[in-house]
């Protein structure tokens, strides 16, 4: 069966992007409209390597290099409703990969700092976003276990990769009424998407349902 982009050319690719977002995002409980418009515009072939462009619409992870993936669109823009993220707002991501979550929450907030522990993985994704046109993202090099802190505090944090419990650094750096959306668990075993709101001293978590991500790692940046 062709694909939508056949039967119908569209250069930019963005009547493949519609039936992405309504098929696969809205319909499956994505509800609000400043999540669904971003994951609209977000041009998701510009993060995938030419021979993975024929399948940048469908909603399963790709391959990027460094043993890592592209998160399906669905788990994107979930967590980046589940951060309930405002225009003014200052994000970390942690795990770049190939940039396409972070120009997601960049449509959102007004500022994303986002760390890649893996130097290629870095590099490749500054390319990408500025070929995109996304211009308030920073992508930094480290160990992404560590945050950010020199920007710290962030009233959003979403982290892209699993650990059997949130760092403690990240859990710092997360302003009050900040929420901080993560996979927790065992690569491997189980994990649950959580999000953890803080109020004072308290951190008030909710799941989101059963995820599968590559583990997160603690160390040197590569």
């Amino acid at each position: 069966m062709d694909s939508p982009a056949e039967e119908t050319p569209d250069p930019d690719r963005q009547t493949e992007r519609d039936l992405m977002v309504e098929r696969t995002i809205a319909q499956r409980g994505v509800r609000d409209p400043r999540v669904v418009e971003a994951v609209r515009k977000v041009p998701r072939e510009a993060f995938v390597s030419d021979h993975q462009a024929r399948s940048a619409y469908e909603d399963h992870p790709l391959p990027i290099g460094c043993g890592q993936t592209i998160s399906q669109p669905y788990v994107v823009a979930l967590m980046a409703e589940a951060a309930g993220i405002e225009s003014g707002d200052r994000v970390l991501e942690i795990g770049t990969g190939s940039g396409y979550g972070a120009a997601v929450l960049a449509q959102l907030a007004g500022e994303v700092v986002s760390v890649e522990r893996h130097g290629p993985l870095a590099e490749s994704a500054r390319a990408a976003l500025g070929t995109a046109g996304v211009d308030n993202v920073t992508v930094v090099h480290g160990d992404g276990t560590l945050g950010h802190p020199e920007r710290a505090p962030y009233d959003a944090i979403v982290v892209t990769a699993a650990a059997p419990q949130v760092p403690d650094a990240l859990v710092e750096q997360l302003a009050e009424g900040g929420r901080l959306v993560m996979p927790v668990g065992r690569e491997g075993w189980s994990q649950e998407l959580v999000c953890l709101e803080r109020r004072g001293a308290e951190l008030v978590e909710r799941d989101l349902g059963a995820v599968a991500f590559v583990p997160l790692v603690e160390g040197e940046a590569q």
